[in-house]
């Protein structure tokens, strides 16, 4: 039996001096806990529960709502609500092969009803009472660093031998003028609103900007959206952010300003105005909501100077370990500043837990990552896009297909999309991307021969399952091979 602390006090009384003993007993006394996890998102949910399960003894910190944001107000709601989307969508389309749809309508209400039953599904929204019979030690509340050891959360003091930062981002707040007195919404409380606004000026053309310009434009909301790059979707291929504008554009009535600074916001009776800058024009438009769905930055403001933690407004510092410039303290997810995807933070939240409970580090591969647009179509790409290899100066070959050329475009009547490649010159795989539906479940087979090294030729003599929209991603490696 091993000692306890209590044995080692009594064997001292008798006169007994394991000095290694009491040596080890104080140095376990010295933490309340072994490890203190900062944020209960993807990263730092996995990490504490791989950690629990090593038998240490592990607390965690949520300063909003348990399980973060993905399962609460970020992917599991919005995808709950585009799924309906495309479903209404689809369905008053019918008419095209004979399914009459003309007195189709939605009720609002029931959809967020679906919403929040999607969210009460996944179990892992509002989830304190989950860690807690994991052993796991919650907290709620803003952590905040005293010291490498020691932080406060809710006037308590807490101690850790390690730390796991893990508190995400944010939405950024552009300091436009005027916006401060008025009332706007982010993707986080948009979803809030008990009915579809009349009309949506919404700020910024990231991912989660596109598929609410869709969400409620599907609903019948009147869409602007507006983004200081030349595309929306600045991040995917060019050929990406202009396919997405012309079919948001064409089919849901959505007002696509690229190339647009905004200048100011001003409460115009019970709308508001929102005046910016395009082409060299100054214009203004008035409706009667607005929604910033730009920048995320991550969230650092917990004391970190104090722990001696190097930061920036652009995240964490931390070696490819995961580890920051403080030995014990390591970070996964947003906080980084990198990659800001649910199943990356659950990658990095694997690899510190890793990192702190064993010996020998490892390093977390994002080689052949995701990137999913849930959309209608689809977008979805894994690997480099054809800008990335540009700014490396890699010699590349590409090729990019139609939807149409495959024969589940024409009894879907669906052609609205395309598969494209990039390969080294040896034929290698670097990166893809596929608009189109159900694209994000056709990327990963391109994420997989990126990852393990396949050529283009090596692709296309897979055999592809006839009147499959993957049949796309045969034909355009057999373009490459």
């Amino acid at each position: 039996m091993p000692p306890t602390y209590t044995n080692i006090i009594s064997l001292s009384s008798k006169g007994v001096r394991p000095k290694g003993l009491i040596i080890m007993a104080q140095k376990q006394q010295q933490f309340d806990y072994d490890i203190i996890v900062i944020g209960s998102g993807a990263g730092g949910s996995i990490a504490a529960t791989l950690a629990a399960k090593d038998g240490k003894r592990v607390a965690i910190i949520e300063a909003n709502t348990f399980g973060g944001e993905s399962p609460n107000w970020g992917d599991v709601p919005t995808k709950a609500l585009l799924h309906a989307a495309s479903l209404y969508d689809e369905a008053k389309k019918g008419m095209r092969f004979g399914i009459r749809s003309s007195m189709l309508g939605y009720n609002y209400p029931s959809l967020l009803a679906w919403k929040d039953l999607a969210v009460k599904r996944t179990g892992a929204g509002g989830n304190r009472h989950y860690y807690e019979k994991q052993g796991i030690s919650a907290y709620h509340g803003i952590a905040h660093f005293l010291s490498p050891h020691e932080i406060s959360v809710s006037r308590r003091h807490l101690s850790a031998a390690k730390f796991l930062i893990a508190t995400g981002s944010h939405w950024d707040i552009p300091g436009i003028i005027g916006l401060d007195k008025l009332k706007y919404y982010t993707p986080k409380t948009i979803l809030s609103l008990n009915k579809p606004p009349k009309s949506l000026f919404i700020i910024g053309g990231s991912t989660r900007a596109v598929e609410l310009a869709q969400l409620f434009a599907t609903f019948g909301t009147k869409v602007f959206i507006a983004d200081i790059h030349d595309r929306i979707l600045s991040s995917e291929d060019e050929e990406v952010g202009t396919l997405i504008a012309k079919l948001l554009s064409e089919q849901k009535g959505v007002t696509v300003l690229t190339g647009t600074r905004i200048l100011s916001t001003t409460k115009d009776g019970i709308m508001k105005r929102v005046s910016y800058l395009r082409g060299g024009v100054e214009k203004s438009i008035k409706v009667d909501d607005i929604l910033l769905a730009g920048e995320r930055v991550p969230t650092v403001d917990i004391g970190l100077e104090n722990a001696g933690v190097d930061y920036s407004a652009k995240g964490v510092e931390a070696s490819n370990t995961l580890q920051t410039t403080q030995r014990h303290i390591f970070a996964a997810g947003d906080v980084l500043g990198g990659q800001s995807y649910t199943h990356s933070a659950m990658l990095e939240g694997r690899i510190a837990a890793h990192n702190m409970l064993r010996r020998t580090p490892i390093e977390p591969d994002y080689t052949a990552t995701p990137r999913v647009t849930f959309l209608s179509p689809e977008v979805a790409s894994v690997g480099l896009n054809e800008e990335d290899c540009l700014r490396r100066d890699l010699a590349i070959v590409k090729s990019m297909v139609p939807l149409s050329i495959v024969g589940r475009a024409n009894v879907s009547d669906c052609s609205d999309g395309f598969v494209k490649l990039i390969a080294n010159k040896k034929g290698q795989l670097l990166g893809g991307t596929i608009v189109a539906p159900h694209a994000g479940e056709m990327i990963h087979e391109i994420g997989l021969a990126i990852k393990y090294g396949l050529t283009a030729k090596e692709l296309s003599e897979l055999p592809h399952a006839f009147l499959s929209w993957s049949e796309a991603v045969r034909a355009a490696a057999a373009k490459l091979g």
